[in-house]
């Protein structure tokens, strides 16, 4: 054929049809059948039933050695298609182990920021003793210094740094004490 679609199309029928064929007469016989077809454009299409390679190697087992080249090349393709998939293996197996590893690591430190701010957490998520404890102070009959300040544990000054110094002219300036600036004492009445 001189035109190349009407050449893909007939041979893409073609193909379907013996497929088809193949697929009846292992279902109407019970045998085994492998069909290998190339495609005018060079591509491999197969069909094999229970399986190309089974049926391959069960006919390459029974005829003797008569081509070596084949034999080679069939053993390389295979030997190819091995090592392409340990590879991918090896990689999905890579990268599973770094997501369970990040995993475990955001495991550790959501236990570490549960423990640094217990007073976050629901109350029936805590322990006994944790209410028990801190009932005074937020009843207000404890002092302040009963409590430990969070920054006191080494682990939260890293979380929260301390605060840098503050200007308190400029403070004071945004709560309306600017006396004797440009905007003149503030009127509340």
């Amino acid at each position: 054929m001189s035109n190349e679609s009407n050449l893909q199309v007939t041979f893409s029928k073609r193909r379907c049809g013996l497929f088809k064929k193949a697929s009846e007469l292992c279902t109407l016989c019970g045998v085994d059948v492998a069909l290998v077809v190339f495609s005018p454009s060079g591509k491999t299409f197969s069909y094999g039933h229970p399986n190309v390679d089974t049926v391959i190697d069960r006919y390459l087992s029974q005829v003797p050695s008569q081509n070596n080249d084949t034999m080679q090349f069939i053993e390389a393709r295979r030997n190819a298609n091995v090592n392409e998939l340990n590879d991918q293996l090896t990689q999905i197996n890579n990268t599973l182990d770094d997501v369970k590893k990040h995993g475990d690591e955001l495991r550790h430190f959501h236990k570490e920021i549960k423990a640094l701010f217990w007073w976050a957490c629901r109350i029936g998520g805590m322990n006994r003793d944790v209410p028990s404890q801190t009932l005074p102070f937020f009843a207000g009959n404890a002092s302040s210094s009963d409590i430990p300040l969070y920054m006191s544990n080494p682990r939260q000054a890293q979380i929260f740094p301390p605060q840098l110094p503050q200007n308190h002219m400029l403070q004071s300036n945004l709560f309306g004490y600017n006396i004797g600036g440009e905007y003149g004492i503030p009127v509340f009445f």
